[in-house]
């Protein structure tokens, strides 16, 4: 009897992977910049740009779903959070849901993380859908930083959307949080050179 194997996981190309995550929060970007272009109210724009950032985050994970048959969790949840959130902004007519969305979204990969943790079990693999190979030490420490760094733009998004306008708070959004990620991905370099798993190979 002959057993087959399992495929492997299919992965976009790191450009088209990068172009359908930022993509939505690019035209959520532009639908508030240039709203008032075409008529629409300033206290109107951001409801605009709103609806063009569910429209395109759903477009953007079906056609991610359409390449590979199977979507990461983190933009999945993040996902479900853009429509669900970005739903109850058009339907109630209250800018605050919008606002809260990247608090709900990394509060909750936070307390995943760390509550994994705490129960010994560093999901961080799983949450980021991460090719890294790690030993298990390497696993706790970076997923713990990643659980406080969550945590950090949680509180972050809550301070800057209470105390600034909403045109500074799209922009902290868009211009703001990613490069804050990105740098402290670079930053766990080392991390990820001290612990990488030997006995992995290509």
């Amino acid at each position: 009897m002959q057993i087959e194997s399992v495929p492997p996981h299919r992965h976009l190309p790191p450009l088209l992977k990068l172009a359908l995550e930022m993509g939505p929060l690019v035209l959520f970007f532009l639908g508030n910049a240039y709203a008032e272009r075409f008529g629409i109210a300033a206290d109107q724009k951001l409801f605009v740009a709103t609806g063009v950032f569910v429209a395109a985050t759903v477009t953007a994970l079906a056609i991610h779903y359409a390449l590979v048959r199977r979507l990461p969790v983190m933009p999945l949840v993040s996902g479900v959070v853009v429509v669900v959130f970005g739903g109850l902004t058009l339907y109630l007519q209250d800018k605050t849901f919008i606002m809260v969305k990247p608090t709900i979204v990394n509060t909750l990969f936070g307390v995943v993380l760390l509550g994994g943790l705490a129960f010994g079990k560093p999901l961080l693999a799983v949450v980021l859908d991460s090719m890294f190979a790690l030993t298990d030490e390497g696993w706790r420490k970076l997923t713990f930083r990643w659980g406080l760094f969550f945590l950090a733009l949680a509180a972050l998004n809550e301070v800057v959307w209470r105390t600034q306008t909403e045109d500074f708070w799209v922009n902290f959004k868009v211009f703001g949080i990613m490069p804050i990620t990105v740098v402290f991905a670079l930053a766990q370099t080392p991390l990820l050179t001290r612990y990488e798993r030997k006995d992995v190979r290509a």
